[in-house]
Order: structure tokens, then C-alpha cells, then sequence
């Protein structure tokens, strides 16, 4: 197992989570954090293997889920305010990421070439969600109101 800092964080520990959930057949049993989240970095030799017009598959849309799903669960742990985490998308991988606080849009994100979703990095993952979580918890702050309906 990797001696990474990265992999002690909240955020990877529930990503971890979120994708042992969408695993009913026990296929990533024993499976290092990792290897689990592997397919979330998208590299540029791995991206130049994806054709640039693409439909998404099951598999990526879930791991689109998965994402957002962990980001709404860290804005729960922070707020003690239910987020409700919704990703709509087209076949052809277009679409939007938003997740509710209340009745507050807490995170909006427009999705495009789903079937390329990924980051260079771990690393890169993280500071994406660390960014969409601070907007936000800025946004709750904001408007408490709202957010607490």
C-alpha cells in the first residue's frame, strides 16, 4: 500500500467508499484504495487511447456519480445539512453536476466528453473537489437560510 499522504484525506477515503458501494459483485474486494480509484486518472497516454467523440458507458457515468456523491457527503460532514447530489446527463456524455443544500444550488458543474471524465492526478482529483467544496461551504455561509429550509 501506497505511503502517500493522499490516500489518509477525507476525500479519498470516501471516494474508496462511494466506489466499494457500486461494487455488488464484490470484484474489488481486497483491492488497494489505488487500484480502486485508478480509473479516475486519465493521464495523456490514457487519454489519447479515448476517441474524442464518444458515448459514456455505464461504468463512467457511475464513477461520474461517484464523485459527486463523495464531494455531497464531505458538504454533510461540514454543515450537518443534507446535500443531495444529482448528475444529469445526455447519451452522448453532456450534461450538468449539481448538488443541493436546502434549497440552494451548493454546486453546479456542466459535464462535457463524460466518456473522457478523469484527472491527471490524484492529486488533481482532489484539489477539484477540495475547490468544489469550498465553493460550496462559501455558498451555505452565504446563505443560511436557504440552505437550512
Amino acid at each position: 500500500m501506497s505511503t502517500d499522504p493522499i490516500f489518509e484525506t477525507d476525500f479519498v477515503k470516501e471516494m474508496a467508499r462511494q466506489m466499494r458501494a457500486l461494487d455488488t459483485y464484490g470484484t474489488y474486494s481486497g483491492w488497494t484504495v489505488e487500484k480502486i480509484l485508478d480509473p479516475y486518472i486519465m493521464t495523456k497516454e490514457r487519454k489519447a487511447t479515448i476517441p474524442l467523440i464518444g458515448d459514456p458507458d455505464d461504468e463512467t457515468i457511475s464513477r461520474v456519480k461517484a464523485f459527486y456523491n463523495a464531494i455531497a457527503v464531505l458538504i454533510e460532514k461540514e454543515c450537518k445539512l443534507l446535500a443531495v447530489p444529482l448528475v444529469h446527463l445526455t447519451h452522448e456524455g453532456f450534461g450538468r453536476a449539481i448538488i443541493t443544500v436546502g434549497k440552494l444550488v451548493a454546486v453546479e458543474k456542466t459535464l462535457r466528453d463524460v466518456h473522457r471524465f478523469g484527472f491527471p492526478s490524484l492529486s488533481k482529483m482532489k484539489d477539484e473537489a477540495d475547490k468544489l467544496l469550498g465553493i460550496a461551504l462559501e455558498r451555505i455561509g452565504q446563505y443560511p437560510d436557504v440552505a437550512g429550509l
